[in-house]
């Protein structure tokens, strides 16, 4: 699985003074997509941290803020793995308002390290596998 595509509603709680979805929860927005997308592959972050002692993390994040997204709207976030290295992987993301114009993109590059150590740890080729399926 390279493509997913998850649904998010904007609630109140989302937007700002104006509105407007205040710009930090496009991060949770993105944050959502990708955890959707590895439990669509059969990848459990939890069962993953206590079963090969890994977990994911955020390392690099590019955004663009491309329009507004406002109260009640659905919105579409698009995720594609563009990069699976040994020890990282590398997302490309958009989001979509209901007129399908893209209001957000971001490249967000996830680490994988050991978490007793928080060292970079290498990728289970099982994990590779099921992104690849």
């Amino acid at each position: 699985m390279t493509e997913f595509s998850w649904p998010i509603r904007v609630y109140y709680e989302d937007t700002d003074a104006l509105g407007m979805v205040y710009y930090a929860n496009y991060l949770k927005f993105l944050e959502r997509a990708r955890t959707e997308m590895l439990r669509v592959a059969g990848i459990e972050l939890d069962q993953l941290a206590k079963k090969a002692n890994s977990i994911f993390a955020v390392r690099k994040i590019t955004i663009e803020y491309l329009k507004p997204a406002f109260f009640n709207e659905l919105l579409t976030v698009n995720v594609k793995i563009s990069e699976v290295r040994k020890a990282s992987i590398l997302f490309q993301q958009t989001i979509l308002n209901q007129d399908n114009t893209v209001i957000c993109e971001a490249d967000v590059r996830i680490a994988c390290l050991n978490n007793q150590t928080m060292k970079p740890a290498l990728i289970a080729d099982q994990i590779i596998a099921e992104l690849n399926a």
